[in-house]
């Protein structure tokens, strides 16, 4: 009997979040406030990282910048920028210890946005925050000569979907989760993308796509948004029109491939 309510719970849940999906698509979602809100950026010395950390000091948050190459210089760019919207505190992941990290945290332990497995117990206990995961399509679907890469994305992806059930699991709504998921972004990663159904990003697009998607508490952040329906259709088409399907899509890159360099 167990076992027939729950199904019909689920039948109404799907029922009535599809109802909710439909309504959102007429009414804008309410935007979250950010406003002194502790923000950490990895990677915020240049791309998306760098343009996300404009947009938070837009909104008055404070923000700790971190990045593993010229932290000093370009954080200290971004600084300038912000117009001391927030405090800075800018961090060099490589020559930070474990210590280091732990005391610049201990300062700060009310309002803010963590990634990092040790600092989750800190949100968790506040049962506040905002994790939010930098993936990428390909963390949804293969290409080839990027096996390295794409296998990443896929972990983090799995790192996303995970921890969100394992919140939810927990009791902790008021952690919420996001993952970013663009097509080929030109920040000089692969050199000269292009592909026929998908348009090649540039940075300010996507992080403004991200800034909206966190504000919104969107969970999968697909950037351009149509990508989540086309992903939902390719589980459902066979193995022969998806061959077809990557065929037409026609993805071409410049690829190192041993020691030469292929055109994808």
């Amino acid at each position: 009997m167990n076992i027939v309510l729950d199904l019909l719970w689920l039948l109404i849940t799907i029922i009535y979040s599809y109802l909710e999906s439909l309504v959102k698509v007429f009414i804008p979602r309410t935007r979250k406030s950010v406003a002194g809100e502790i923000v950490l950026i990895t990677g915020a010395g240049h791309g998306i990282g760098r343009l996300t950390a404009y947009e938070f000091a837009k909104r008055k948050s404070r923000l700790v910048l971190w990045d593993i190459n010229k932290v000093k210089k370009e954080v200290g760019d971004v600084s300038i920028v912000v117009n001391n919207a927030g405090a800075i505190y800018p961090a060099d992941l490589l020559s930070t210890t474990d210590e280091e990290i732990t005391k610049t945290f201990e300062v700060n332990v009310l309002g803010h946005f963590w990634i990092t497995k040790a600092l989750l117990p800190s949100m968790m206990k506040r049962n506040h925050g905002h994790i939010v995961t930098v993936a990428s399509v390909c963390g949804h679907g293969g290409i080839p000569y990027l096996i390295p890469y794409c296998s990443s994305k896929f972990a983090a992806v799995g790192f996303h979907r995970t921890l969100t059930l394992e919140l939810e699991a927990l009791g902790k709504t008021g952690i919420k989760t996001s993952c970013l998921c663009p097509v080929f972004v030109n920040t000089g990663f692969t050199k000269n993308p292009s592909t026929r159904l998908w348009p090649v990003l540039e940075t300010d697009e996507v992080a403004r796509s991200l800034i909206d998607g966190i504000l919104t508490n969107k969970k999968m952040i697909f950037v351009p948004s149509y990508l989540n329906i086309s992903l939902i259709l390719v589980r459902f088409l066979p193995e022969r029109a998806l061959a077809a399907l990557n065929h037409i899509q026609n993805v071409q890159f410049e690829a190192v491939v041993g020691h030469k360099t292929k055109m994808k």
